[in-house]
């Protein structure tokens, strides 16, 4: 598969926490840090998500803010 992002990260899945319409899942990518999406609940059925999942987490956003105090 093919994709114009150029942000994708390959992880595994830490933990899926479902919750009423959403769930929060949990990327631990292979160097340690963690990428928290939210997704449909239904998204993530039809995914499969569960820990320990081999998953690739995709970031395309047109603007990242970074703040400072």
């Amino acid at each position: 598969m093919k994709i114009s992002a150029r942000n994708v990260l390959k992880g595994k899945v830490k933990q899926v926490k479902t919750g009423a319409v959403n769930s929060e899942v949990i990327v631990k990518t292979a160097n340690g840090d963690e990428i928290v999406s939210i997704i449909t609940n239904e998204s993530a059925k039809n995914l499969k998500l569960a820990k320990g999942k081999a998953v690739y987490a995709v970031i395309k956003a047109s603007n990242v803010m970074i703040m400072t105090d």
